[in-house]
């Protein structure tokens, strides 16, 4: 329930980021927002859970998190995902206490209700002598994740039993999705456990970054283009694209500046090369030809990083891909989760070049991770702030300057430079306009039908266990 003042502040907000350009302060740090985004943005919004690779064989499982909930995130003896809220219909204690493994059951440490895999009840202690015939197990099954969908091996969940599809929330960004995600026959593997650390900021601080903000590299990342890890020229960003496709959806797209050669398509291995030319379409082909450097948000708190740089200074540049999730933790708190994907069929040379220029640059002790979250930790500590939170913070960057770009071969509004905001708007009007809404905002129609393909959602609106096919 928002309260009369808050209400307020969004109302004036929604109106201000798209006539002054401008966003309430108080919005980063408050403990009356991130109450309501419990409800309003992580209770219905697609949020991401895993990646298909991290649980490759039969019984293999992930707890993940949306807000507050634990899901256990599993693929069964028969070869379906599934999502289970981690809690023993018992009494709610978790029955799974590894964040990973392998197993074909969950055994609550509690009492010993013991549930398959598939989310079955399956074991009782004592169940005759203790119910009689009073408790029938198919109504005691681990509760199933409302929503369950994957889009190209990305394993999504929502709260919402009646959350429009995943393919129609991801919408146009799908066809940026495709050139990061499916440019190999084998597809992508995340390699070792996702790294985890926590940071005294705001989760929105994050994905802002990432939705948008290439202006703030040469200063924040200065020591790194010292080193000659990022690019010397200043203006580098102007060589690019920054493109927003609704719901909050935004990338930016960045080839070399002139003056700085680098190779086509990230300096894939030949046979990426070869094997993405044939998947995917020719549009996306010459977008991706040129480019160095993305970065975007999937919306709410999914990031994406596919980045050409080198470990240090004396190394050609390789390619690297990561995933970051930013889990709130409380309006000043987040948890980051940080994923290194790879494509399978890439040689073993490339793997080990790219995982260490990731490690180097965002990793968790890479200097560009440093950075940023000295810069997030400082905003949230100072937007806590009584008088801080009663003004406006300016998001008019390419205001009178940028128009759309009409030569951009891609879908959605795209700009001809990443120095903009125009994503980092459409982020947090989307933001807002779900913060304000009484219901849930819907496009379509979720068809409920428990599969984990994109373009059939899960919708378990019974006691079954939910499912999703791999």
């Amino acid at each position: 329930m928002l309260s009369n003042e808050l209400r307020q502040t969004l109302q004036k907000g929604l109106h201000d980021v798209n006539s002054d350009w401008t966003v309430p302060a108080a919005i980063i740090n408050d403990p009356e927002v991130h109450d309501v985004e419990r409800e309003r943005i992580f209770g219905h919004a697609w949020v991401f859970l895993a990646h298909e690779s991290e649980i490759p064989e039969r019984g293999d499982y992930v707890v993940r998190y949306i807000s507050e909930d634990q899901f256990i995130v599993c693929r069964d003896e028969g070869g379906e995902i599934r999502g289970h809220l981690n809690a023993c219909r018992h009494r709610g204690m978790q029955v799974c206490r590894a964040e990973m493994g392998n197993t074909s059951h969950f055994r609550c440490p509690y009492h010993g209700w013991t549930y398959s895999n598939t989310g079955s009840l399956v074991g009782v202690p004592a169940g005759k002598d203790a119910y009689g015939n009073q408790l029938k197990k198919s109504d005691w099954n681990l509760r199933p994740m409302p929503n369950l969908a994957s889009y190209k091996g990305l394993i999504f969940g929502s709260l919402d039993p009646h959350a429009d599809s995943l393919e129609d929330y991801l919408g146009d960004l799908k066809f940026y999705l495709d050139i990061v995600l499916d440019r190999s026959d084998a597809g992508l593997q995340v390699v070792g456990a996702p790294q985890r650390w926590v940071i005294d900021a705001n989760w929105k601080l994050g994905a802002d970054n990432f939705v948008g903000d290439a202006y703030h590299t040469m200063m924040t990342h200065r020591s790194m283009v010292e080193l000659g890890l990022a690019p010397p020229d200043p203006q580098f960003a102007l060589y690019g694209e920054h493109i927003h496709t609704g719901h909050g959806h935004g990338l930016g797209i960045i080839g070399p500046p002139p003056g700085m050669p680098l190779p086509e398509f990230m300096g894939l291995p030949e046979n990426i090369v070869e094997e993405l030319e044939r998947r995917l379409t020719p549009e996306q082909v010459e977008i991706f030809r040129p480019t160095a450097f993305i970065h975007g948000t999937v919306f709410p708190n999914l990031s994406i990083g596919n980045f050409l740089m080198g470990k240090d200074h004396l190394s050609a540049p390789t390619a690297f891909l990561t995933l970051r999730l930013w889990h709130p933790l409380g309006p000043d708190k987040m948890e980051v989760m940080s994923f290194f994907l790879v494509e399978k069929d890439a040689p073993d040379w490339f793997k080990d070049e790219s995982y260490k220029s990731y490690l180097r640059t965002f990793g968790i002790s890479g200097g560009f991770e440093q950075d940023d979250a000295e810069n997030w930790r400082s905003i949230t500590r100072v937007m806590g702030g009584q008088f801080a939170k009663t003004g406006e913070l300016n998001y008019q960057m390419g205001r009178g300057v940028l128009e759309p770009d009409p030569n951009w071969t891609g879908p959605g509004e795209a700009y001809p430079l990443d120095y903009a905001e125009a994503n980092q708007r459409n982020f947090l009007e989307y933001w807002m306009q779900l913060m304000l809404a009484e219901s849930p905002l819907r496009d379509g129609n979720s068809n409920g039908s428990g599969t984990a393909d994109a373009s059939t959602p899960a919708a378990a609106k019974s006691k079954s266990p939910a499912k999703a096919e791999a």
